[in-house]
Formats: structure tokens, C-alpha cells, sequence
């Protein structure tokens, strides 16, 4: 584990962070936070975009509520399940003049780029390729479903390569007093990206969802290529060697004996990964709930915007929060919050009125959690190995989220699609995910706690 260091006098004066080799005066430190801010503005601008366009496709398209499930969590975890793990372990050791980030960060932008104008004109793709194959005219929107599948395929693989590698190149980059107010500007960009996206866009989205994806794929490939050429790495201790006699098995048993050996990073891994999912229900199927109610996407556009306004204006003063008491503890209070609003939202929801401002509350207690745990993974996790435990965390998270997406998804259809019942399993979710977080916190405490944490390797 590198070093913690508080910043020092610079010869001229001035003070500076390091992190590593890598040293900042307060203006070198501004110019990282523009770059990598600048980078995040554009990734945003794909996460806020992608998942609800395509959400509005499948529904033009006939597809079911299961369907939807296996597309928006399935399939992402299923590639995160088996390409994370690789990713974040080969970027760990791996080392070049970009540094060990860099490289992986910039090869699969394009291809994001070119799968998402893919999906943006798959609803013309899909009629060609059908009648080229002889399909039955009364099934063309399954070849539709099936032609969107594949450039999804497409997108989630790059989306995960750069996820896995993306908050190490924060962690290695970042001097780690400033790990807490860093994210909450993170989070601050990435609401105003969401609040442009929400405000603007989506109210048109359902009839030109093909400009939109195209778009904000272009959008998203030159900004996220910029910061990658423009951020620089500093220099890495040599990478452990595997076994010489079986590199690939001597990798594979190097990953799960660093990540899985210790209990103690495996009830923070199934605890993060609860805790994540507690909001997914309401989330994945949210749009369809706001239709259900009476409500236009216009005005689900609205909402939304409110949501992300609240969060935004609560980035920073969270950010400072988990600098000062740590970001477990902010994670905890907004899971216990969110487990009684949503309990109440199950039974109380009954029109358009009720729903919204359930949902209003879902917005904001789900965007205080990840703002103010937006770095908890830094503050836990070794920092040397960090991208690799990020993506074991990683791996237990998949396997909830491809079980729980078609299994929700069969449900409401069962149910008669009551969207009602998220808010339910969000609330549930949420209770079990803070009886694990209060057990992490005592073992947290065991290693040291808020002022003499280090992490167990």
C-alpha cells in the first residue's frame, strides 16, 4: 500500500499533494480535477442516456417486462462477471508508457461509440435483416429485439472494460485527502449531466430515440478519448510475478487467494453489492411505473431533474461528510432512510400524485448514498490491488443482479406488471443490505476505524 500523505510545504512555499510518484501544487491539482471531470461529464452523459432510451425501444418494440430484465441487468452482469475480474486484474500488473490504466480506458471507447449509433438505427436494421432471412412479417420485432441485443452485447462489453478500469485510474491519480470532495464533484457533474439529459432529452426521446443514441455516442467517444490523452499516470512498483509455470492458473489462484481469502472482504463485497441492488428495482423498471401512473415522459423528465438538482446541490457537502466521518457510516444512514420511505411508498402509492412524490424520495435518498459512498471503495480496498478487488466486489454484485432482473421481470408480469411491488423489494433489499453494513462497521472498526484504518492484505 503506497503511503498516506498530508500535504507538505513545496520548496517555493506552496503546498503539494502526492500520491505515489505523482506530485500536485493546488493549480496542478485543479487542472486533474478539469480533465478528469471533462472525461466524466461524457461518461455520464452515455450512463444517463443508454439504459432509458433503450428502455422506451424495448417497450415500442413488444418487449415484455422479463425481457427488459435480462437486457438491463443480465446481460451487463453476466459481462462484468466474466470480463471485470480479467480487466481489473490485468490492469493491476499491467505497465506502459500510458501507464496502466490509460490503455484501457481508450481501446474500447470507439467501440462503445460505434454500438451505441448501432442501437440507435437497430429498429432499421431489424426489418432489412428479417425479410433478407425470410422471417414471418408478424415476428419483425423480435428481430428487432434480437438485432438490439447484439449491439447491447456490444456496448456492455466496452461499458464494463472501462468501468473496471475507470475509478483506478481515480484511485491512483487522486491524492486520497481529497478522495471524498473529489467524488462529490464526481457526482456533481455527473447529476448536471443527468439533469440535461432529464430536462432536455428525454421528453423527445420515444420518437427520436436514433438521434439521441447516436448522438451522445459521439459525444461520449470524443470527450472520454480527450481526458484519456490528456491525464497522466505516474510510476508503479514492479507487478508480482505469477507462477512461471502456469501463468494463467497462477493468475487465476493469485486473484481469488488476494480477494476472496480474507472474510473480511467478503462481507464487504456482499454488503456492497446489497446495497447497490436495493435501489435497482425501482430503478430498472421506473419509466414503466411513471407510465403506469398516468405520467408523461416529459413530466418523468421532470422529476428527475428535481431529483438530481437536490443531489447535485447535496454533492459537495456529502463529499466533505465522507472526508469527515467516512463513507460507511454516510451509506448507512441513507440505506436505513430509504428502507422506511420505500416501506411507505409500497403502501401509500395509489395515483400519479403519490407515486411522484415516492419517487422523489427515491431519487434523493438513492443519489445521497452513492454520493456519499462514492469513494468507499478507495477507503477499503488495498490500493496497489485495487481495480481487482473492486472487480471481485464486482463478480458477487453480478451474480444478484443476473438472478434478480428476470426474476423481478417474471414477477411483475405475474403480478399483472404492479409497479407498486418495486418499491417493496427496494425496501426489503435495503433492510438486509443495513443489517450487513452495521456488521462491516464493527469489523471496520476492529482494523482501525475513521483514524487508523489499514486495509488487510
Amino acid at each position: 500500500m503506497l503511503p498516506h500523505r498530508s500535504p507538505i510545504p513545496h520548496s517555493g512555499g506552496k503546498k503539494v499533494w502526492s500520491v505515489g510518484t505523482l506530485t500536485y501544487t493546488a493549480s496542478g491539482l485543479a487542472l486533474l480535477f478539469v480533465w478528469l471531470l471533462f472525461g466524466d461529464f461524457a461518461y455520464m452523459m452515455r450512463e444517463r442516456s443508454a439504459a432509458p432510451v433503450t428502455q422506451l425501444m424495448l417497450k415500442k418494440y413488444e418487449a415484455s417486462d422479463f425481457v427488459t430484465g435480462i437486457f438491463l441487468l443480465t446481460i451487463p452482469w453476466t459481462v462484468i462477471l466474466l470480463a471485470g475480474p480479467t480487466v481489473s486484474y490485468w490492469s493491476d500488473r499491467y505497465r506502459s508508457r500510458r501507464g496502466r490504466r490509460i490503455p484501457f480506458l481508450l481501446l474500447p471507447t470507439p467501440f462503445v461509440t460505434l454500438a451505441m449509433i448501432g442501437l440507435a438505427f437497430s429498429p432499421r436494421m431489424g426489418p432489412v435483416l428479417h425479410r433478407l432471412f425470410g422471417g414471418d412479417p408478424g415476428t419483425v420485432n423480435h428481430t428487432i429485439l434480437l438485432t438490439m441485443g447484439f449491439f447491447w452485447m456490444v456496448f456492455e462489453i466496452g461499458v464494463v472494460i472501462s468501468n473496471s478500469v475507470f475509478n483506478g485510474l481515480i484511485n491512483d491519480v487522486v491524492p486520497r485527502e481529497w478522495l471524498g470532495r473529489f467524488y462529490g464533484l464526481f457526482r456533481a457533474v455527473g447529476l448536471g449531466a443527468g439533469i440535461l439529459f432529464n430536462y432536455k432529452i428525454i421528453g423527445h426521446a420515444e420518437e427520436n430515440y436514433s438521434i439521441i443514441l447516436a448522438s451522445i455516442g459521439l459525444i461520449y467517444g470524443i470527450g472520454f478519448t480527450v481526458m484519456c490523452l490528456r491525464v497522466k499516470e505516474g510510476d508503479y512498483p514492479p507487478p508480482p510475478e505469477s507462477s512461471p509455470a502456469h501463468p494463467v492458473l497462477g493468475a487465476i489462484g493469485d486473484y481469488f487467494r488476494d480477494c476472496f481469502s480474507k472474510p473480511y472482504y467478503l462481507w464487504v463485497f456482499i454488503f456492497l453489492a446489497l446495497a447497490n441492488v436495493a435501489f435497482v428495482p425501482v430503478n430498472l423498471f421506473s419509466i414503466y411505473a411513471a407510465k403506469s401512473f398516468g405520467m408523461s415522459m416529459d413530466l418523468y423528465g421532470k422529476y428527475l431533474v428535481v431529483t438530481f438538482i437536490t443531489s447535485f446541490l447535496l454533492a459537495f457537502p456529502l463529499g466533505w461528510l465522507a472526508d469527515r466521518f467516512h463513507p460507511l457510516r454516510i451509506g448507512l444512514a441513507a440505506l436505513l432512510l430509504y428502507a422506511v420511505l420505500m416501506a411507505i411508498g409500497f403502501v401509500w402509492i395509489h395515483d400519479l400524485k403519490s407515486f411522484g412524490f415516492v419517487f422523489l424520495g427515491h431519487g434523493i435518498l438513492s443519489g445521497t448514498f452513492f454520493t456519499g459512498t462514492a469513494a468507499i471503495a478507495q477507503l477499503l480496498f488495498p490500493k496497489l490491488k485495487f481495480a481487482q478487488f473492486a472487480a471481485a466486489a464486482g463478480l458477487i454484485a453480478a451474480f444478484f443482479n443476473m438472478v434478480l432482473g428476470p426474476v423481478l421481470g417474471a414477477v411483475l408480469d405475474r403480478l399483472g406488471s404492479d409497479y407498486r411491488y418495486t418499491f417493496l423489494a427496494g425496501s426489503m433489499l435495503a433492510v438486509v443490505s443495513l443489517g450487513l453494513g452495521l456488521f462491516v462497521h464493527r469489523r471496520w472498526q476492529q482494523h482501525g476505524g475513521a483514524k487508523a484504518y489499514i486495509a488487510p492484505e
